[in-house]
């Protein structure tokens, strides 16, 4: 639960608002008959005291956020009073049910004990009706106290409400957060993922090369294409993170036009590649992109890991209302889908797929090699 009370009314700037209403509508004869009253005692005339106790039973409202308890008590000793004393009715005593619904909807500790000394005051104050010799039996004073009572269910009810509202925002935005930090994790793992260990493979590869200096010079090359590859998508990623509610800029995306220069960074590190695009490139929106992209980088990274240097084929199939994508390696590991790249990078791929309305299938294809496809619509949530 927040420190901050929770608040009834429109604002604490409405309260000073509220006791000048109900000390002005206090002091105008025609609105008395809306006044709170109990007691049938001979009404004597106002006096100055009468005017302190209709002041005392409107001016404490404008601290009933603040104070809800002492506020209420100082409204109900003046109520009290007034009818004990038998002044004529106002409609100040009206001051008395705001107070009771203050009480119920903001007061935030010793609840029990408010109601305790409220109930214990209650019954003061008809003893003191009896014995003024007021003319009201039992049943109307359980009446008039039960009224009190719903006065302060009202406001609890609302508390209780307003109470709920907060601890479902506050889940939401937990459950944001947690998606928030996971979807990070996720391009964080796709990102580094593949780029290190096509690092690791091509460092691996050069301690054995042989022949001319050029072959050590161009796996050395490729491991510098490599890293800068994978900088620049750091640096994207980070620009993403650190924009202050602003989307990224579709430059800053990687797309499905990225699989080109992905598939051609990939061969040049000893991976024996086919890019294959069919039917006719179109506008994707950008979560599409990526995804596609993420699919492709994937799947590239399971085969240089597992299956390097066996031939694997990427194919890209556009129709009017999805992206089809398939990557198929020959030979390799037999590994189990859910253990390649530590059993997270095709589990978090299908979680990205299959958010956007799509499906992702992965296994071996019978033949001895694996399989990687998916099917992304078009219109997919943002």
């Amino acid at each position: 639960m927040s420190k901050r009370r929770v608040r009834g009314f429109t604002g604490p700037v409405a309260d000073p608002v509220l006791a000048v209403v109900f000390t002005v509508l206090g002091f105008l004869p025609f609105t008395a008959v809306l006044g709170a009253s109990f007691g049938d005692l001979p009404k004597r005339p106002p006096d100055v005291f009468a005017v302190l106790l209709t002041l005392g039973m409107a001016v404490p409202l404008a601290g009933r956020r603040r104070w809800p308890a002492a506020s209420f008590a100082v409204i109900a000793t003046c109520f009290a009073v007034h009818e004990v004393v038998a002044y004529p009715a106002t409609a100040s005593t009206l001051g008395l049910l705001a107070a009771l619904y203050s009480v119920g909807a903001l007061q935030e500790r010793h609840r029990w004990a408010v109601a305790i000394a409220s109930t214990a005051g209650y019954l003061g104050f008809c003893l003191a009706l009896v014995l003024r010799r007021s003319p009201e039996g039992i049943a109307d004073f359980v009446v008039f106290y039960a009224a009190l009572v719903v006065c302060v269910g009202i406001g609890a009810l609302v508390r209780a409400r307003r109470a709920e509202e907060l601890a479902r925002r506050r889940l939401e935005a937990e459950a944001a957060k947690a998606a928030e930090r996971a979807h990070i994790a996720r391009e964080l793992h796709d990102v580094v993922t593949h780029h290190v260990t096509a690092i690791v493979v091509q460092a691996d590869a050069t301690k054995y090369l042989t022949g001319p200096p050029e072959r050590v010079k161009e796996s050395l090359d490729t491991i510098g294409m490599t890293g800068r590859r994978a900088l620049k998508e750091l640096r994207s990623l980070l620009s993403v993170l650190e924009a202050t509610g602003e989307r990224a800029q579709a430059s800053e995306v990687a797309g499905l036009d990225d699989v080109v220069e992905l598939v051609a960074l990939t061969k040049s590190g000893g991976q024996p590649v086919q890019l294959v695009v069919e039917g006719t490139a179109r506008v994707v929106p950008d979560n599409v992109e990526l995804a596609g992209y993420r699919v492709v980088q994937e799947a590239l990274t399971n085969a240089v890991k597992y299956a390097a240097g066996c031939p694997t084929d990427v194919r890209i199939g556009y129709t009017v209302t999805a992206v089809e994508i398939e990557v198929a390696n020959a030979g390799g590991t037999t590994m189990p889908a859910r253990e390649l790249s530590g059993g997270r990078g095709l589990s978090g791929l299908r979680e990205r797929v299959e958010g956007l309305g799509g499906e992702l299938v992965t296994g071996p294809d019978g033949d001895g090699g694996f399989r990687v496809w998916a099917r992304i619509p078009m219109k997919s949530a943002a």
